[in-house]
This record gives structure tokens, sequence and C-alpha cells, in this order.
């Protein structure tokens, strides 16, 4: 199933894609919910960001290439983690398919992209196990960890870097039904794609997360972990327009402007 969330008579108002259309539904995926009537052409609705998260969490550094690219850009020796490693983002910085990631204008020219699974969390849970910890996730959808790099090196807490305004981009929907296995995610700029890689190809995956997440944390309905980008990202420019694909999901598509 693929859910939307969208504007509907000024309210956010969530329904199920089908094909071309969407039906508007009384309630929410994370509680009761029901059919309206009403068939809407999906052309024609306004999306939101799927969900605005209780809590945001991201993985660190969770692809191989990705580590050593970043260590390289950096004079460092690769260092794998070997734990599972959660941080934090900001929902301020939440955009939805097709609005604008916006640049600063004291921003420096490394603003790049970073394609990302999302997990969104469907019900309260502490205390996963590997048997049980994927049927606390709802769906899945697309996350861009937009960041400025030069600002990445020097913000202790990135902050600035990874949580300017416009920098997550996240959508289009949520949906429900895909097999981790198979996913592929293709990053493309302009057009050009520059990355394709296997999504689920990862140091920790989503079970070794939210197992460890878990332990220690309550993890509730909204909630969403993003799951780390693979390989080298490239610099983003006034004018771009950034896509993330991931097969069986979709593609999150955002212009880039940069402030005048």
């Amino acid at each position: 199933m693929r859910w939307a969330r969208f504007h509907l008579n000024g309210a956010p108002t969530y329904g199920v894609v089908e094909g071309d259309t969407v039906i508007p539904v009384r309630g929410s995926p994370f509680d009761a919910w029901e059919r309206t009537p009403t068939r809407l052409p999906f052309s024609g609705v306004k999306l939101l960001v799927p969900v605005v998260p209780p809590t945001f969490y991201a993985c660190g550094m969770n692809y191989p290439e990705h580590v050593r690219e970043f260590a390289e850009k950096l004079g460092l020796k690769p260092d794998l983690p070997t734990q599972p490693d959660i941080g934090y983002r900001a929902n301020n910085a939440l955009i939805a398919h097709g609005e604008t990631i916006v640049i600063p204008q004291d921003a420096t020219d490394q603003v790049q992209y970073e394609g990302e699974l999302v997990a969104v969390i469907g019900r309260k849970c502490t205390h996963l196990t590997r048997d049980n910890a994927l049927s606390a996730v709802m769906g899945w959808t697309i996350g861009n960890d937009v960041s400025e790099r030069n600002w990445q090196k020097s913000d202790r807490t990135m902050w600035r870097s990874k949580n300017t305004d416009t920098f997550k981009p996240m959508g289009p929907w949520i949906e429900t039904d895909v097999d981790l296995e198979s996913l592929v995610t293709r990053i493309r700029l302009n057009g050009k794609q520059l990355i394709e890689f296997h999504t689920n190809h990862m140091v920790f995956g989503v079970v070794d997360f939210l197992v460890a997440m878990t332990r220690y944390l309550t993890l509730y309905p909204g909630d969403v972990v993003w799951m780390g980008t693979e390989g080298a990202t490239a610099n983003m420019r006034h004018g771009d327009t950034i896509e993330v694909e991931i097969s069986q999901i979709g593609t999150l598509r955002n212009p880039v402007v940069r402030e005048a």
C-alpha cells in the first residue's frame, strides 16, 4: 500500500495512492482509518512530507564506500563502524517532494546530496529482537540528507551542516510493501545518473539498528530512521535538480537554488 500526505481543504490529510488517483482517508496509517468515497487525481494534489516525525533519527557512516570516500576527502584512514551508531536530525529541515532546497548565501560550494532509505516506525516499541524488529516498520520512504561539507568539518554537532532549513527532503510517499534485499538506489543530478547501489548492502542493516536502538530508546509511531548513503557525492548548485530513486518506492525530486 502507498500512503501520501497532502493538503485537502487546507488541512493535512492522508490518502491511499492507487494508480493515478488518491483516496483520502479519515484517520491515518498510524491509527484507525477508513477510506472516504472521494477519489482525486494524484497529479492535482500538493504533497507534504509523508510524516512529521516525533523523533528524527539518522544512521551515520553506514555504507563502506561512503566511509572510504569521506575519509579520503579528510585525509584520514577509513574507519568502518564497529556497532550501529545513531544520531538525530531536526524537523525544521524537512521539505516535501518537489519543494526547493535553498542553499544559504554564505554556504560554500560544497553542498552535497545523500540519498537514503528511510524506515517509518508504525508502533510504540522497545526491546525489539532480530525476529520482530521489522514488524515495527510501517513502511518506507526516501530521504536526501543534504550536507554542507565545510560546515560539517567545523560544526561539532552538525547543527548547521545537516539541519539548515530545507536540507532534508523526504518523500514522495510511504510504501508499505517492499523487498529490502532487492532494492536499488539511483541518484541523478540534472538527469545524469551519478550513483547506483544496492540499498540494503549496509554496514549495519535496519534490523541491527532497531534492535540496538530499542535496547535504550522507545520508538513511537511516526518516528523515522534514515539509513545512510553510499559512494562519493557531488556538489549541487543553483538551478540544479536532484533526484533520489529507490526501486519499489519511487523518486524524490527537488530543485536547488542559492539565496541571492
